[in-house]
């Protein structure tokens, strides 16, 4: 289902170029789940903007079902992140001026989904996430694993084939963090999404399908695969 294939990516810092990917190759199976560990600054949340086609690879290429992004133009690029993928942020990022359910009904509306439609999704999704109740709340006063939630529902309302996830966790308490953590899984799970998440979380590491470990630009299997 994604298919990478020699990809890399320097940036320059005045006369310095650092690499941070390096001729990196992967292949991720449709449905399938898969953790990316790392150090801090290995190139991690780089690695997700170069998938979803937000940053420009200095070369390689890679192709989602098919369709290489890195041959794209950048409003084919928009079109095809808004239609096929879904992120999920460490930081929510929800749009404060606007209550729950219209944070998660906005792409909809951006790829042209009919108003009842749209309005109908949207309720299965919140349910889905344990928020139906919550809809018309301002997303200020959720808690921060609420807000997880709406994220997460926000991600999967228009049924991407992929799910690009920074630090899922990442800005969660311990509590949080286990409640968020099989609802995500077990949401991608039965919709047959393809989830690709950068964590330090080791619970969430060991529930992916498979565990790589990005080193020296690279992605290195690990033995941190659960199911």
């Amino acid at each position: 289902m994604l298919t990478i294939r020699q990809l890399s990516r320097s940036f320059r810092e005045g006369e310095v170029l650092h690499p941070v990917l390096d001729g990196l190759n992967a292949d991720v199976g449709s449905g399938e789940s898969i953790a990316i560990t790392g150090r801090s600054g290995s190139g991690k949340s780089t690695l997700l903007n170069l998938i979803s086609g937000i940053d420009r690879a200095d070369a390689g290429t890679v192709a989602i079902d098919g369709r290489e992004v890195t041959a794209m133009a950048e409003p084919e690029r928009t079109l095809f992140r808004r239609a096929h993928i879904g992120f999920v942020y460490q930081f929510f990022n929800l749009i404060p001026t606007l209550d729950v359910a219209e944070n998660v009904r906005l792409v909809l509306e951006l790829n042209g989904v009919a108003a009842r439609a749209a309005r109908q999704r949207v309720a299965e999704v919140l349910a889905a996430v344990g928020l139906g109740a919550r809809a018309h709340s301002a997303v200020e006063q959720l808690s921060g694993g609420e807000q997880q939630r709406v994220a997460i529902a926000r991600a999967l309302v228009h049924e991407p084939r992929l799910l690009l996830a920074d630090e899922p966790t990442g800005n969660l308490d311990e509590e949080s963090a286990r409640a968020v953590l099989p609802l995500l899984l077990s949401l991608v799970r039965a919709r047959g999404t393809t989830l690709v998440m950068v964590t330090h979380d080791g619970a969430l590491a060991r529930a992916a399908n498979r565990t790589l470990e990005l080193r020296a630009g690279r992605l290195h299997p690990s033995g941190g695969g659960g199911t």
